[in-house]
């Protein structure tokens, strides 16, 4: 690789600059401290630059959000604090969803083996009735089963069945579980 070729390549930012540079501002004073802000007015700041959100979600302090105008978020979905979620292409997230302390949805990478290291973006989709634990890593181009579960500090690198249990570096199914449709 040589970095003095880097490429975006086609890579399209969603928005006009002022509104990227207010979004930075606004993610400054109102997601990126630890101050003890309502979840609701995060939610209407998220909904106000174009995010999807559904009822019932709470974000906690410290979530970090690229870009909310490619957030999608149903209903009843948990954001912990420190949750970072690179968003330079599109992250869906279902209903009942929880994001635990830290966890990183990260939907952009590099082509190491190009000499510009081009970027490269694909989307991440996390499917309803699913937890992503404490630290846990899910790469661009994920998609995580409806009923699943990633453990902490898992690095999930390819999509996750429905009704599954993933832990590990790289993240492999360790249990399955009885139902995906219903109460386990």
């Amino acid at each position: 690789m040589q970095l003095a070729g880097y490429t975006t390549g086609d890579f399209q930012r969603g928005a006009p600059a002022w509104k990227e540079a207010l979004w930075v501002v606004v993610k400054f004073f109102f997601f990126l401290n630890p101050l003890p802000w309502p979840s609701a007015l995060r939610v209407w700041l998220l909904r106000i630059f174009g995010a999807k959100i559904g009822r019932a979600v709470v974000v906690r302090a410290n979530v970090n959000i690229t870009f909310p105008w490619r957030l999608e978020v149903g209903d009843h979905v948990w954001f912990g604090e420190e949750v970072l979620v690179l968003s330079l292409a599109p992250v869906r997230i279902e209903s009942h969803v929880c994001l635990s302390q830290r966890a990183f949805l990260c939907t952009g990478s590099h082509r190491f083996e190009t000499p510009g290291f081009d970027l490269v973006t694909l989307p991440i989709t996390i499917h309803e009735r699913s937890w992503i634990a404490a630290q846990a890593f899910v790469a661009p181009g994920v998609e995580v089963g409806p009923g699943s579960m990633v453990g902490a500090g898992a690095v999930v690198l390819e999509t996750v069945p429905p009704g599954v249990r993933v832990a590990g570096n790289p993240a492999v199914v360790v249990k399955k579980f009885g139902t995906v449709n219903g109460e386990r």
